[in-house]
């Protein structure tokens, strides 16, 4: 049986006695229905995983003592970034789950021409929060336990020029005769996909001048949330994971 792992914002440690996040807490109680003495994974983003049991699973809160930790096993020895251009609704919170499963260690979504999402005012702090939500419990279905880094929102040509580079400078470009298999060997890279529409000839000039090398992913044409998972498994098969 697989574990039932769950994600806390707090500091964990051997022997403590801690309370559960109330949206956890409620689904061990009301849909998985554990009772006292269940065991649990519990994982707060550095690394390891934390073996604990339910003390109680009352209405008021579900408690859990903290038995044990070690190291997760599940993250690559590749360091990947995921720069995505925004997609809409379900999109981006389809492509933040999936990248997430496939390893990546930082997600920066950014605007670019065509990207049609805009996230004026508090709406860009709400969709942070909610993006954060969806890598969190990619990470308890995966076996993560470490979440990628999440930056906020950007437009492209400010990232590209502030941005440290880490690895390779990677994008998608249908026009490109390189495949992910002729690229030499890998220790880090960072992937640019773009939106819906494509890059526009100013992003495409941006990420040029900044010295990002182009792959074809083939002779088809992917949507966005797509060619970036497609991208990412290819990395990792050929750089990480293999």
């Amino acid at each position: 049986m697989r574990a039932i792992r769950i994600h806390v914002e707090q500091p964990l440690a051997a022997g403590a006695e801690i309370s559960l996040p109330a949206g956890a807490g409620e689904h061990l109680r009301r849909v998985l229905r554990l009772a006292a003495g269940a065991r649990v994974l519990l994982f707060n983003g550095d690394g390891r995983d934390y073996a604990a049991v339910l003390l109680d699973t009352e209405r008021n809160g579900v408690r859990a003592r903290i038995e044990g930790a070690q190291a997760a096993a599940a993250e690559s020895a590749l360091t990947l970034t995921l720069v995505q251009s925004i997609a809409r609704g379900e999109k981006m919170d389809w492509i933040l789950q999936k990248a997430t499963e496939l390893g990546v260690a930082r997600i920066v979504p950014v605007f670019t021409a065509r990207t049609e999402v805009r996230l004026d005012g508090g709406r860009g702090d709400k969709r942070l929060a909610h993006w954060h939500g969806v890598i969190c419990g990619a990470c308890e279905q995966c076996g993560r336990a470490r979440l990628p880094r999440l930056d906020a929102p950007q437009p492209l040509a400010h990232w590209l020029a502030t941005a440290a580079r880490e690895g390779s400078l990677l994008t998608l470009d249908p026009q490109s005769s390189t495949r992910v298999r002729d690229l030499p060997a890998l220790s880090a890279a960072q992937l640019v996909v773009g939106p819906e529409g494509g890059f526009d000839s100013a992003d495409l000039l941006l990420l040029h001048a900044a010295g990002a090398r182009g792959l074809t992913l083939g002779p088809r044409v992917l949507r966005t949330e797509t060619a970036g998972m497609a991208a990412l498994a290819m990395l990792q098969s050929h750089h990480g994971d293999a």
